[in-house]
């Protein structure tokens, strides 16, 4: 029978058996718990399968759980300072990104990774996607992917770049790589010659919007105040593409997204052909999510694709947006309502938001 009567010893309470419950990180300063059937004790965020609660002893500190004759749990290592643990994980996740690189074609042995940092495989996934917002395997596609594009902007035929970049065979290049490029494989070798792209410019509310687009769908939607400025930065993103201006193909979609600007329409769900990470590509769709009217905020949105803590990863996956309008980053604001973060100017963003709740209301006025 171990006493539990030393000091450090905390009595039972709700508080913090439902931080045992959840997992609790935020916790995991605060207390350890003991786990009388198997004499272990824990952090709050231990991922190993809940007690009973009537096994469950609580202490303030480590030493106390030591005292009272609870040996460390191997897998959340409690006697470890907080931090410690998290800074394994990271060093785990740099050696893993490391072997990748030196051969993203072949998977990493994520157990022996994840045994040198002293953590379990399901950690090690865990706080890979914690640190770079991507699994692994995303990791190595984009490793993969990078190293064509190389080889194709260095000239080398696409039969030549597809091996040389570990693509198995050309059917599974085209089928990852024109959804991540926005184009064939040999058409992004030449710098996107041959690419047919069409845009136009047109006044609307907010002063000039340039919409820009493949067959497939909408890859640029810039807005402001001189032609001259929305045709460099198209020009910048595609510096060889067969660029044309024509309002007549993009029409209907130039018209959906001018008035919806100008607050004609609440739904704008068109097809979008853009090239983005993984993560940004989960930002991006979250943010179509947000309701007309409505807005996020930036750990609301990182929480929503399931990363609470990616907050600044997610500002910079709103602020890289090259579609605004359409995926509607103006519609995510900071912690305390105030505007931040648009690249076509906090007014333009403070003025979509106004007339997006004026709309709001009036329909709610006369519904």
């Amino acid at each position: 029978m171990r006493s539990e009567s030393k000091r450090g010893f905390m009595p039972m309470n709700e508080s913090r058996w439902r931080a045992v419950e959840s997992r609790d990180a935020r916790r995991d300063c605060e207390f350890v718990y003991g786990v009388r059937s198997t004499g272990v004790y824990c952090r709050p965020s231990c991922p190993s399968r809940r007690p009973q609660r009537a096994q469950v002893a609580f202490f303030a500190a480590p030493v106390a759980a030591e005292q009272a004759g609870f040996r460390p749990c191997r897998r959340c290592k409690p006697d470890l300072a907080a931090g410690s643990a998290r800074e394994a994980e990271t060093s785990a996740v740099v050696k893993l990104c490391r072997a990748i690189e030196q051969d993203p074609d072949r998977p990493a042995k994520l157990s022996a990774l994840a045994q040198d940092a002293g953590t379990t495989t399901h950690r090690l996934h865990r706080a890979f996607r914690r640190v770079l917002g991507i699994t692994p395997r995303q990791f190595a596609d984009a490793l993969r992917l990078r190293r064509l594009k190389g080889r194709l902007q260095g000239g080398v035929d696409v039969t030549t770049a597809l091996y040389d970049a570990g693509y198995g065979s050309a059917s599974r290049l085209y089928e990852r790589a024109n959804a991540q490029l926005g184009m064939t494989p040999a058409t992004y070798g030449k710098g996107g010659r041959g690419m047919d792209i069409a845009y136009t410019i047109e006044e609307c509310a907010l002063g000039k919007v340039l919409v820009a687009a493949t067959s497939r769908g909408v890859s640029a939607v810039y807005l402001g105040g001189q032609e001259q400025m929305l045709e460099r930065a198209l020009r910048a993103e595609y510096p060889h593409a067969g660029l044309r201006r024509e309002a007549q193909t993009l029409g209907p979609w130039v018209r959906a997204i001018v008035k919806h600007i100008g607050g004609g329409g609440r739904q704008l769900n068109l097809p979008t052909d853009v090239e983005a990470t993984a993560f940004q590509r989960r930002v991006w769709e979250e943010l179509r999510k947000i309701p007309y009217g409505k807005t996020r905020t930036y750990s609301q949105v990182a929480k929503g694709i399931g990363r609470p803590t990616a907050v600044r990863a997610v500002a910079r996956a709103c602020a890289m947006n090259p579609v605004s309008i359409v995926v509607p980053c103006h519609r995510v604001i900071r912690e305390d309502g105030s505007l931040a973060g648009y690249r076509w100017g906090l007014e333009r963003k403070k003025a979509l938001l106004e007339q997006e709740r004026r709309v709001t209301q009036n329909q709610a006025g006369h519904g």
